[in-house]
């Protein structure tokens, strides 16, 4: 099925996974190495609530409940790959995490020791949770 000429943001989703120790950051196998929420893309025919779920699962073992939306960050340099907009939730999940899918790893970090740098944009969506905890505001839209 031909779209035409028309070149799209591909949808992603990302969710900051609440444990009790912290949250649930991922260690990336392909380009971009390093750490990351657990995420990806949405597959054809999928609601982004679905993709989010099943990303987290295969990149992480734990089953997540979705309780927030967090935000959409659509900056086209957020992913020097291609540009990927990305639906951001907030999660809670218990048991332990275990990499898996494209995660060699994943671990708790408590929010005051957290990896650094974070891949992508996620340093400034972990920003925005931190903030919307302490105040109970999420993130403003943030227009070029």
């Amino acid at each position: 099925m031909s779209h035409g000429p028309y070149r799209n943001p591909t949808p992603t989703v990302d969710v900051v996974v609440e444990h009790p120790r912290g949250i649930v950051l991922i260690e990336r196998t392909n380009e971009p190495r390093g750490w990351a929420l657990p995420g990806g893309f949405v597959d054809e025919g999928e609601r982004v609530e679905d993709a989010a779920i099943r990303e987290v699962a295969e990149e992480t073992g734990l089953a997540v409940e979705l309780v927030s939306l967090l935000g959409v960050y659509s900056d086209p340099a957020r992913d020097l790959r291609q540009h990927n907009l990305s639906v951001v939730y907030v999660g809670r999940c218990s048991g332990e995490p275990t990499g898996g899918d494209d995660a060699s790893r994943a671990e708790v970090f408590a929010l005051d020791a957290l990896p650094s740098p974070l891949c992508f944009d996620h340093a400034q969506i972990v920003a925005d949770y931190r903030r919307w905890k302490e105040t109970g505001e999420l993130p403003p839209p943030r227009p070029s």
